[in-house]
């Protein structure tokens, strides 16, 4: 019988995503766990993790590289800029608020983000890559402090 729950709630799963987490999630709320299409149900959890890093990843590089554009082309700072490294910024204290585990994340992935931000600002400048510090100029706590802006 549970093979056939199984095949059931996949096909579910595949034809009709929202009625699948309805069901799920009711399934958790009145403890039918060997009613639970597990499988999928890990592969979305995973999916969620994975999803969750990604979005931090992708912040964190998007401020990095404002953050190199801002301090490298002085002439150019806008209003933009500031607004996007402030929105870029506001997202990660909201996630940290959240899932505050992320932030250690965060702190890992720090260089790597840097070395990513640190092309994507050549591209957008038009400056060589070596034009930029292999090492960042900046702390992670200055990468996320609201207020600072480099000179």
């Amino acid at each position: 019988m549970t093979t056939e729950l199984t095949r059931a709630s996949q096909s579910i799963y595949e034809q009709d995503y929202n009625l699948w987490l309805e069901k799920t999630i009711q399934q958790l709320q009145v403890r039918r766990f060997t009613e639970l299409d597990l499988s999928n149900l890990i592969e979305e959890l995973e999916g969620m993790s994975r999803r969750e890093k990604r979005a931090i990843y992708s912040n964190l590089k998007i401020i990095l590289m404002h953050l190199l554009k801002y301090r490298y082309q002085p002439t150019k700072r806008s209003n933009s800029w500031r607004s996007t490294i402030r929105e870029y910024r506001q997202r990660l204290k909201r996630a940290f608020q959240d899932s505050p585990s992320l932030q250690g994340y965060c702190r890992e992935i720090f260089p790597e983000c840097y070395q990513d931000a640190r092309e994507l600002a050549a591209d957008e400048t038009g400056l060589v890559p070596e034009a930029f510090p292999t090492e960042s100029l900046f702390s992670l706590e200055e990468t996320l402090a609201m207020e600072y802006l480099p000179d």
